[in-house]
């Protein structure tokens, strides 16, 4: 299982970024993705789920309205678009195959002036 986090960066409060998960190694079109972040000094917290579909959309409270989860089975690739971006979104985002447990590496976002 490999999953390969991309598309973080340093963006302004209220800009977007668009993070990616590309997958490999198992049945992705089968599974359920999951995105968590963790800040600095804090414990890994769970932001979004798809389900395998792309139904069954589940979102943390404080990113309700602002994140979008999706996903590309074509392409083995999860999606997390954030937008209205705030400093408490600063955090390594991560991405997880719950089945396996399995994460990537991480990508971090900075949302700084």
């Amino acid at each position: 299982v490999q999953l390969v986090e991309s598309g973080g960066g340093l963006v302004q409060p209220g800009g977007s970024l668009r993070l990616s998960c590309a997958a490999s190694g198992f049945t992705f079109s089968s599974s359920e993705m999951r995105w968590y972040r963790q800040a600095p000094g804090t414990e890994r917290k769970w932001v979004a789920s798809i389900g395998s579909t792309g139904d069954m959309r589940r979102y943390e409270d404080s990113v309700k309205g602002r994140f979008t989860i999706s996903r590309d089975n074509a392409k083995n690739t999860v999606y997390l678009q954030m937008n209205t971006l705030k400093p408490e979104d600063t955090a390594v985002y991560y991405c997880y195959f719950p089945r396996l447990r399995s994460w990537g590496q991480g990508t971090q976002v900075t949302v700084s002036s």
